[in-house]
């Protein structure tokens, strides 16, 4: 069973891809929503590549035995003994990643990655921001709300109720936040976008919430001091994760 690992390990890596690219929305966990095609054309690539592979695994066995039991009888004439085909087993330890990834696809990054990311901004001036939707509240991502917060030079988010969703982070002194990765192209990339939040209790870490409230100016525009934007909220209410738990950057 040995000759067949290539195959097998083909085969699961491809099946892994389109489990989580075709069959759910489990990739974008991992990456943004535009590169489900190539994520497909990848995984049924590999999956005809490990078939592909496979029977030619089997038309070269079949050839090769057919020779074994030729020289066999000459060996066992010989020496009295017969010699199989060797390999390592413990190469089929390299399939387990793959038939993981199958069975149990990791979760999407959370708040230990939020904490080990420096407040990375990104790199702006302060100035003028178009114009905002108009009603209350007004729903704003992570990132469009932190931009505003501290760069926007027109104030723009004064007086406006607005509502923000995320997950749940905090500090050691108990301060906390509503956080979101933001993703250019993958979740190898991510940054962090994060409001504080005053006025409420904070639910566990990781818990998926949407804060409902108003903007707390603070600090200087384009300053550390203004960084994290702080949100006065009225209303936290705890929401599932969504299927795109990133924003786009």
């Amino acid at each position: 069973m040995r000759r067949y690992g290539p195959a097998v390990l083909l085969a699961l890596v491809g099946a892994a891809i389109l489990r989580v690219s075709l069959f759910s929305e489990l990739y974008l966990r991992y990456v943004q929503a535009g590169l489900r095609p190539y994520l497909v054309v990848s995984g049924v690539a590999l999956v005809l590549l490990g078939v592909v592979v496979g029977v030619g695994v089997v038309r070269t066995a079949a050839v090769h035995d057919g020779h074994e039991e030729e020289s066999d009888g000459l060996e066992e004439g010989h020496d009295g003994h017969s010699h199989g085909p060797a390999g390592p087993r413990v190469a089929w330890l390299l399939a387990l990643p793959a038939l993981a990834l199958l069975l149990f696809p990791p979760p999407a990054l959370g708040s230990y990655s939020a904490e080990r990311e420096a407040a990375q901004r990104a790199a702006q001036g302060v100035g003028s921001f178009p114009a905002l939707p108009s009603g209350n509240p007004l729903d704003l991502t992570l990132g469009e709300f932190g931009s505003r917060a501290v760069y926007d030079s027109s104030r723009s988010l004064k007086g406006r109720t607005l509502r923000l969703t995320g997950f749940v982070t905090r500090d050691d002194d108990g301060t906390w936040y509503v956080t979101r990765l933001l993703v250019s192209c993958c979740a190898a990339d991510a940054t962090t976008g994060k409001a504080e939040v005053r006025g409420a209790d904070a639910p566990p870490v990781d818990t998926w919430v949407t804060v409902t409230g108003t903007w707390h100016p603070r600090g200087e525009l384009g300053s550390d001091a203004a960084w994290p934007p702080v949100l006065d909220v009225t209303s936290v209410r705890r929401v599932p994760q969504p299927d795109n738990p990133y924003e786009k950057r």
